[in-house]
């Protein structure tokens, strides 16, 4: 969803068999075409979901785990590690888009377990936690060093006001207990709508910090870097809208639940709660259902009959 703007079809492994046709406006062939060096790690096995097969469809040369990547082999490995072997690779050779896909974040979510955990368990020991939440932060740690790591380096390059970092989380953290997830959060946690919230965090040197509060998701996070880049792309063909447009947003769940300006639906109870001073009727939710409902259809349809490659010749 975050990579491709689609959602992904009931049933099959969608990211591998979008592998097989044309994916023309994701921003690895996007930026490849314009003559960017576009490279592609992952720090752990490099077949796991396929990705040596959609990595390399969307424009990147990819190396992971066993293919390229030499990073030492833990359960999770190192982000960190990652960053330090791979930044030579491309700092000096602008422009640049590489595409990182971390593990060092992933469960299980213990000291005993997680090499990652266990190598930051200092940082976390004066924490009011349970052990599980503990070695959660601290896996997250190591995320956090990557990233400390990739900046100072952008620095000496005298490139961090020219670098656009975009970070997205693909899930929420499903290795923890439902009381594990509140002990962090603080509070009870709505299962339906709130367990999925999330984070987008898009960043370059010098800008001004600006957080957008109206619902968005996932799906908008190409088209929204499509356009601060200047891509082309015909916003139709997407499932998601730039952020930053006057489109109305509208955020949609796998059991078809959705949330827009005016309130939140609920697929499952049929209950739609309206924002304060929001006038909604059933004629609203009927029209918002139906295009949940297009979505879901037309992403599945992209992928199986290779639309794109007949709208775009490429």
């Amino acid at each position: 969803m975050a990579y491709t703007s689609l959602i992904p079809k009931t049933g099959v492994w969608s990211f591998y068999k979008s592998g097989k046709i044309s994916m023309p406006f994701v921003l690895g062939n996007q930026l490849k075409n314009l003559g960017y060096k576009t490279l592609a790690y992952h720090n752990n096995t490099y077949t796991y979901y396929r990705r040596d097969v959609s990595y390399p469809n969307m424009g990147y040369a990819y190396k992971g785990l066993g293919s390229g990547l030499e990073v030492e082999k833990t359960w999770p490995e190192s982000d960190l590690e990652m960053m330090e072997k791979t930044i030579p690779e491309y700092i000096g050779k602008e422009p640049f888009h590489i595409y990182y896909m971390t593990v060092s974040g992933h469960m299980r979510y213990s000291f005993a377990g997680n090499a990652m955990a266990s190598k930051n368990k200092k940082y976390v020991q004066g924490l009011p936690y349970s052990e599980p939440c503990k070695a959660y932060i601290a896996c997250q740690i190591e995320l956090d060093r990557a990233l400390e790591y990739l900046l100072n380096k952008l620095e000496e390059a005298g490139i961090a006001d020219r670098t656009l970092i975009a970070l997205s989380s693909d899930h929420y953290p499903y290795g923890l207990e439902s009381d594990e997830l509140e002990e962090l959060a603080g509070h009870p946690i709505e299962k339906n709508f709130e367990l999925f919230k999330n984070n987008f965090i898009l960043y370059t040197k010098g800008m001004k910090p600006v957080v957008v509060d109206k619902p968005c998701s996932s799906l908008d996070i190409l088209p929204t870097l499509s356009n601060l880049m200047g891509l082309e792309y015909d916003s139709r063909l997407l499932m998601g809208r730039d952020i930053f447009s006057d489109s109305e947003p509208l955020v949609l769940f796998n059991n078809k639940s959705f949330i827009t300006d005016k309130g939140s639906y609920n697929a499952e109870s049929r209950v739609f709660i309206q924002k304060q001073g929001a006038k909604v009727d059933e004629d609203y939710i009927k029209a918002i259902s139906e295009t949940v409902n297009a979505k879901f259809f037309y992403s599945a349809r992209i992928l199986e009959t290779n639309y794109y490659k007949y709208v775009s010749n490429k």
